[in-house]
């Protein structure tokens, strides 16, 4: 029997495990214990994701909550020294580009323990995002690489890094695959706040790169006042965005958003694939939205998915330039375009299973 420590923290930590999860229900010589690091807590953000996606509940909750990025690295660091002590796994998988990413990648080589990281060779190649930092660094100590793309497979070899890499496609398109038709069951979002389909657009903002900085949430949340002029704008508010409104006192740009608490996986679904345009800072969301065969408006400078940019399906509006009325003619422009592209590079739907085997052949067991 073999252990393998699984370490998630965030909403889109959640999503990828999900169909990994699943995946190693088949392997029964591996003996999987998860870890939540708490990072986000917010029950809409956490504990809803596990009962809705049917994700086993956590065996550790580090209970870190939020805090400054040195304070929550060094919190789960040594909160989870001591759970590897103690478990002595044979294997940590860590997600994606988070604090908790990063903590648990260094904890483990620290201790001699091989590090699997899930979404390896995204860059952005803006090293002042704090999410760079975590995909950079945790690709260089990690021992096996799943990237889900050939562009994160050329990443890595720019880097040197050439062992052990794997394009096995994209988790979270597995995910949207398992989840989609769970959601057009189970989520009266759209019937609950009377939204009609394709009538809406959908606003999502967390980055600190926007949220910490005045004017640049300013920017973003009059744009989607102006948004909200022409169709509602529904915008499910991350804690951290919330608390900087209020501390900015941007409350009055707020004015005719329809501003939602965080919602679960399965409502965030259905509000992702029946809206008319995603407006977005988010790395997870702006796939999704590809997933969902939804335009996609990217606030930021630069995006890790440059592939949903190149087929049409995304478009980038950075704050510091959004300029009301131009940034809506652009917009509206962007989302009646005909001749989007289809990427091919995500996979079919088997990248959880394929990461499965290839953990399972590390570990020397036969996987069949």
């Amino acid at each position: 029997m073999k252990k393998l420590l699984v370490i998630i923290g965030a909403r889109p930590q959640f999503i990828k495990f999900a169909p990994l999860s699943k995946a190693f229900q088949n392997f029964g010589s591996i003996d999987v214990i998860i870890i939540h690091t708490g990072q986000h807590y917010d029950s809409n953000m956490s504990s809803l994701f596990f009962s809705e996606m049917d994700i086993h509940e956590p065996h550790y909750n580090l209970d870190v909550k939020s805090g400054s990025h040195a304070d929550q690295t060094a919190m789960i660091m040594q909160r989870l020294e001591k759970i590897i002590a103690k478990e002595d796994p044979d294997g940590v998988v860590v997600f994606g580009d988070t604090n908790s990413t990063l903590s648990g990648a260094l904890v483990a080589v620290k201790m001699n323990i091989p590090v699997f990281h899930v979404e390896a060779g995204l860059r952005s190649f803006n090293r002042k995002m704090p999410e760079e930092i975590n995909r950079v660094i945790t690709d260089h100590i990690s021992v096996l690489h799943f990237a889900p793309t050939a562009t994160a497979v050329q990443n890595l070899k720019h880097e040197g890094i050439t062992d052990n890499v794997y394009h096995v496609g994209d988790v979270m398109y597995d995910a949207a695959l398992q989840f989609s038709r769970k959601a057009e069951i189970e989520s009266f979002i759209l019937k609950n706040l009377n939204l009609s389909s394709k009538q809406y657009f959908l606003a999502t903002i967390h980055r600190a790169e926007n949220t910490d900085n005045s004017t640049l949430l300013m920017n973003i949340l009059q744009f989607l006042k102006h948004c909200s002029m022409r169709l509602p704008v529904v915008l499910p508010l991350h804690p951290r965005t919330r608390k900087m409104i209020k501390e900015y006192q941007l409350e009055s740009y707020c004015e005719g958003i329809k501003i939602l608490d965080p919602v679960g996986f399965l409502d965030m679904v259905r509000l992702e694939s029946n809206a008319a345009c995603v407006i977005t800072d988010s790395g997870g969301v702006q796939k999704e939205a590809y997933f969902h065969k939804v335009p996609c408006i990217t606030t930021r400078k630069e995006t890790e998915w440059a592939e949903t940019v190149e087929s049409k399906w995304n478009k980038l509006l950075p704050p510091d330039s959004l300029s009301v009325e131009d940034s809506l003619d652009v917009m509206f422009e962007f989302i009646n375009i005909q001749d989007r592209g289809i990427i091919q590079d995500y996979g079919d739907g088997t990248s959880s299973q394929k990461i499965a085997h290839i953990i399972s052949r590390y570990f020397g067991l036969d996987n069949g």
